[in-house]
C-alpha cells in the first residue's frame, strides 16, 4: 500500500479549505497526511483547527524581519527576502512532498520558490479567480463589484502551480461560477457561494497534484 503524500499547508486565515482537506484525510478518502501547517498570522483560526487535528503548527511572521531593516522599499525588500528564505528552510526540513498554499496572504520570491524548486518540490495555491483575471488579493470582491458593472458574467475558482508572477502559474483545476441574472445577490451570499465550491476545488486539486507527484516519483 502506498504511503500517504505529506502535505506542508500554508495559510492565513480560518482555514476552512484547510478543515475541508482535514476531513477528506481523516474520511480516507484523500491519500495524504499533513506534515505541518504553517500561518503568517498569529491569530488565524486555522492554526487551532490544526491544532485540534493533532497537526504540528507553526507561526511565522514578517514584522520579525521587517524590525531589522529600515523602512524603506529597500529595506522592505530586504525582509521580504529574508523572511521567504527562512521560510523555505522551515518548509524542506519536514521533507514534504508537496506545498499546499491555502489562502496565504503572502506573495512568495524566489527567494522561497528557488530553494524548493531545486529540491523539485511542487507548489500549489488556490485562488478564487479565473485564470488570467483578478489577480492577487480581493478576488471574490472584485469579480463581484464587476459583475454589478455589468462587465463580466461569470467567476470561478482556480487550483493552480505556483510561480514567481502572482497566480499565474499553470492552472490544475478550473471551476467556473456563473452569476445569476436576474438574482440579486450580495457579495456575503456570494462569497459564501464560491468558498463552497473552493472546498470541493480543493480537494480535487490537491488529489490531482498527488497524483501527478507520485507519477513523476514512479517515473524517475
Amino acid at each position: 500500500m502506498d504511503q500517504p503524500t505529506r502535505l506542508t499547508v500554508l495559510i492565513s486565515g480560518s482555514g476552512t479549505n484547510l478543515q475541508a482537506v482535514i476531513d477528506k484525510i481523516s474520511a480516507g478518502s484523500l491519500p495524504a497526511k499533513i506534515i505541518r501547517v504553517i500561518s503568517n498570522r498569529k491569530d488565524a483560526f486555522g492554526l487551532q483547527r490544526a491544532a485540534r487535528a493533532n497537526i504540528p503548527t507553526q507561526y511565522h511572521n514578517l514584522v520579525k524581519y521587517k524590525k531589522q531593516h529600515p523602512a524603506t522599499p529597500e529595506g522592505v525588500q530586504a525582509a521580504r527576502e529574508e523572511y521567504d528564505a527562512e521560510l523555505a528552510r522551515l518548509v524542506l526540513q519536514d521533507e514534504p512532498e508537496l506545498v499546499v498554499c491555502l489562502g496565504f496572504m503572502h506573495v512568495l520570491s524566489t527567494r522561497f520558490l528557488g530553494p524548493l524548486e531545486e529540491k523539485k518540490l511542487r507548489i500549489i495555491n488556490l485562488h478564487p479567480a479565473l485564470p488570467g483575471a483578478f489577480n492577487g488579493t480581493n478576488a471574490i470582491e472584485r469579480a463581484h463589484a464587476a459583475w454589478l458593472e455589468g462587465k463580466i458574467e461569470k467567476t470561478g475558482v482556480m487550483i493552480h502551480n505556483v510561480i514567481s508572477e502572482v497566480d499565474m502559474g499553470s492552472p490544475i483545476l478550473v471551476r467556473e461560477i456563473p452569476f445569476v441574472k436576474g438574482v440579486d445577490e450580495d457579495l456575503a451570499a456570494f462569497e459564501q457561494k464560491v468558498h463552497e465550491v473552493e472546498w470541493g476545488a480543493v480537494i480535487d486539486g490537491v488529489r490531482t497534484a498527488i497524483d501527478e507527484v507520485k507519477g513523476a516519483k514512479g517515473s524517475a
